[in-house]
């Protein structure tokens, strides 16, 4: 599930993307450790809508750069 108040991400570069997730992760570590539920769901959503948008970029980028992504198996 997205998180609903989370902008359009996809104005943001890979290592935004990376960055912030680590960030999110850092802060999902300490509601943790606190017991924070709320906040613990919160952060899980936001971090669902960075992964989302990281991933996203990645594809695209696979797909702009033409990069084989199939492993043939055949032998010569």
């Amino acid at each position: 599930m997205k998180h609903p108040f989370l902008s359009n991400l996809s104005d943001k570069s890979l290592e935004e993307l990376q960055q912030t997730l680590t960030e999110l992760m850092n802060k999902l570590t300490f509601a943790y450790r606190m017991g924070n539920g709320p906040l613990i769901h919160q952060l899980n959503m936001a971090i669902e809508s960075y992964r989302t948008a990281y991933t996203d970029k990645m594809n695209d980028m696979i797909k702009t750069q033409k990069i084989n992504t199939k492993i043939s198996i055949d032998k010569k």
